[in-house]
């Protein structure tokens, strides 16, 4: 006989989001399998309770408390459908499951070693690293429509993915829940080496033949040398997202900071780290309070402590206000506001 699903009330979120704010829903279950995600639907359309879903907390950020029904995404399960395709649930640990594939010769993910997060966050973000996306490896997803119950499958042409972008930050947000996703990766695919670090780094090693383990360990520690450990200093990763701008907007920048650093995007736009942008601005290392900005990675804005959401908040406020006066460019936040 199945446990009935224990709901709890005014249940504090510290712990389940990276940036450690202090926040409350006011009510929350820990779901493991499809049945009682389709349960806990049903009690917050009885109770008429708004849902939000979360994993592993890393892209999240908790403005107020949530007035709702906070959903907890730990569904488990890894199975190999072939010899390169890989069906993972949607609650298990992203990092795992990348290291599970370098130590089955699966490639394709490598890149995105060590990146904080759950599997089903994954293609909601389109993550992306060191010259891969989701992305390049996805073949499709399968989630619950929140109206029905019903499973429904979405191939990579119904993700709409984009830059940190996807169906479902967007017409699909707080519609449907995904519950598991199908990689398809490759035991004989060449390594992706483009990304300017990661080729500096495997050079400067000697290494010009890396296998995907070496490819994954250099990640692994090109991560750890430039951003904090969300265990040791509450943080989401990056903020912000890189800002594409036009090629003539770009080289009217160029003209006032010759360093400015790009990446083509396509023959009219270009895309600038938000990271050089802020720490050009002199935000790198600022704090108010126990929000900050960190003092090696000016993307990332850290909790010192005791910081809430609205600390952090208004503290990115700034910065894009900052950088929106002195740049003309519109920072756009890669975390997703719980406001």
């Amino acid at each position: 006989m199945a446990q009935k699903l224990i709901i709890k009330e005014n249940f504090v979120l510290t712990d389940l989001n990276t940036m450690r704010v202090s926040s409350k829903a006011s009510h929350f279950v820990e779901v493991k399998s499809v049945d009682e995600l389709r349960e806990a639907i049903q009690f917050a359309k009885d109770n008429e309770l708004e849902i939000l879903v979360i994993g592993g907390g890393s892209n999240i950020l908790f403005i107020n408390d949530f007035k709702g029904l906070v959903i907890h995404n730990s569904l488990t399960g890894t199975e190999l459908l072939d010899d390169n395709r890989l069906k993972v649930s949607a609650g298990e640990n992203w990092h795992d499951i990348v290291l599970f594939c370098v130590e089955n010769g699966l490639g394709g993910i490598e890149n995105l070693s060590l990146i904080p997060g759950s599997v089903g966050a994954a293609p909601i973000q389109n993550i992306g690293a060191y010259g891969v996306e989701i992305m390049d490896v996805f073949e499709s997803l399968e989630a619950m429509v929140i109206s029905t119950g019903e499973i429904k499958t979405f191939n990579k042409s119904a993700c709409n993915f984009g830059y940190r972008d996807s169906i479902f930050k967007n017409e699909l947000k707080g519609k449907v829940i995904i519950t598991s996703v199908i990689f398809r990766l490759n035991k004989n695919r060449k390594v992706n080496t483009s990304y300017r670090a990661l080729s500096e780094y495997l050079i400067e090693k000697g290494n010009s033949s890396p296998t995907i383990r070496d490819v994954s360990e250099a990640v692994i520690d090109i991560r750890k040398s430039k951003l904090p450990d969300p265990k040791e200093i509450g943080n989401t990763g990056s903020f912000f997202k890189n800002p594409i701008v036009s090629v003539e907007h770009f080289n009217q920048l160029k003209v006032k900071y010759p360093m400015l650093p790009s990446y083509s995007v396509n023959e009219n736009e270009v895309k600038i780290p938000a990271g050089w942008l802020i720490e050009k601005d002199g935000w790198k290392g600022k704090r108010a309070g126990d929000a900050g900005v960190h003092y090696k990675q000016a993307l990332v804005l850290v909790n010192h402590g005791k910081a809430t959401g609205k600390d952090i908040w208004n503290l990115a406020s700034d910065i894009r206000l900052s950088i929106s006066e002195n740049f003309d460019i519109t920072l756009i936040p890669e975390v997703n506001l719980i406001e």
